[in-house]
């Protein structure tokens, strides 16, 4: 079993709100993570996909009253959307007697839907917490190479040999395409749904280009950006906005798109084995998505997260402006011997940071010069957390 980072937030989470909403896409170890919580308290696990599971609520107000000493494991809640307004009634009953915290936690794949209807019912009685494929820090520096190539989600991590672990990733995909996406979003023929999020995949950490997406699919703009806040919602891909503050620069207004979990991009363009993702032109990209998600799966709550680049060139791969004002650059290079180019230290002068690293595929930390050093991933998040 390996011990997730979230579960100290969620157990704190539920000491301080009436329900926690936990999100994820599928297979991430949403109910694993929250059956193992389960065991440090009384509680109860339904699995609204379950027929036998939802005909317990056939009347929910009566069911849930009755489990009102338990902590109530609700897991795909996006099946059942009309739970949260009784939700919100036995929580406020439940306040008025002393009861205010800890009383459900919600598991659901993201979707505009869930967050639309929770935070309309349940708004000031839910946080909402994300649980993210495998983290290099929940699984250790020395499976670094492992998990970049296969991802984070459990099992495609854990598989046996690579070649399994392609063939489960490339079963995720269908299975998502076929069945779960027509479930939380607009219908869209699967075939172009995979043709696009390949697109994206060939074009790892690339400014979005809407246009040529567009003629590519043979559709307009406006269905491409539909498409991109699906995948969004889903938290399949992540986008990541430019920095737009007055600087007196022209700066790039296009935001950044990376497949989020390095070992789908690989699956989407079947990279079985370590040897063919180095040989491949997606490399880079695919490292420096690997590094902003472990990186942005790490930073206090509260942080902000942008890249930074102008018309003439400056460039900085990831801006964190960290509470309390702080703010520090991160540039992210495959090398093991990382060299920075003049559009970093031009875009240092334009931010003037608080701190600035290049993250490399190294262990060792040492100053490239006397404002940037340079870190391994494990050591950056650990300083970040």
């Amino acid at each position: 079993m390996l011990k997730r980072n979230l579960e100290s937030s969620i157990r704190e989470s539920l000491g301080q709100y009436p329900a926690v909403g936990l999100l994820g896409p599928r297979q991430v170890g949403k109910t694993t993570l929250a059956l193992e919580l389960s065991r440090l308290m009384p509680s109860i696990y339904l699995d609204l996909e379950s027929e036998r599971d939802r005909a317990k609520l056939s009347d929910p107000e009566a069911y849930l009253a009755s489990q009102a000493d338990k902590l109530v494991i609700l897991d795909e809640i996006q099946r059942f959307p009309g739970l949260f307004q009784p939700l919100r009634g036995l929580i406020d009953r439940a306040r008025r007697v002393g009861e205010a915290t800890g009383r459900y936690l919600i598991l659901g794949s993201a979707s505009l839907d869930l967050l639309q209807q929770s935070s309309e019912s349940l708004a000031g009685r839910i946080t909402y917490l994300e649980l993210a494929p495998l983290l290099l820090n929940e699984v250790g520096r020395e499976q670094r190479d492992i998990l970049w190539l296969r991802g984070g989600f459990p099992d495609s991590y854990l598989a046996a040999d690579d070649a399994w672990s392609l063939r489960w990733r490339q079963d995720f995909v269908r299975t998502y395409l076929e069945r779960d996406v027509p479930q939380l979003g607009p219908r869209i023929p699967a075939e172009t749904l995979r043709r696009f999020w390949t697109m994206i995949a060939h074009q790892q950490a690339s400014l979005l280009n809407a246009a040529a997406l567009a003629r590519s699919l043979g559709v307009d703009g406006k269905t491409v950006a539909k498409y991109i806040d699906l995948m969004v919602d889903l938290l399949l891909v992540r986008r990541l906005r430019p920095w737009s503050k007055n600087v007196g620069k022209r700066l790039v207004k296009s935001p950044k798109l990376y497949v989020r979990d390095s070992g789908l991009i690989h699956a989407l363009l079947g990279l079985e084995d370590y040897d063919s993702l180095l040989s491949h032109p997606v490399v880079g990209g695919s490292w420096e998505g690997f590094v902003v998600e472990n990186v942005l799966n790490t930073v206090p709550p509260g942080s902000e997260a942008y890249f930074y680049r102008t018309s003439a060139g400056a460039e900085v791969d990831l801006v964190l402006d960290l509470p309390g004002q702080e703010q520090w650059v991160i540039e992210i290079k495959r090398s093991t011997a990382p060299r920075l180019d003049k559009g970093f230290y031009h875009a240092y002068e334009d931010l003037k940071p608080d701190a600035a690293f290049v993250v490399y595929p190294g262990d060792d930390s040492y100053s490239i010069n006397k404002n940037v050093e340079a870190v391994g991933l494990e050591t950056l998040m650990r300083r970040l957390s």
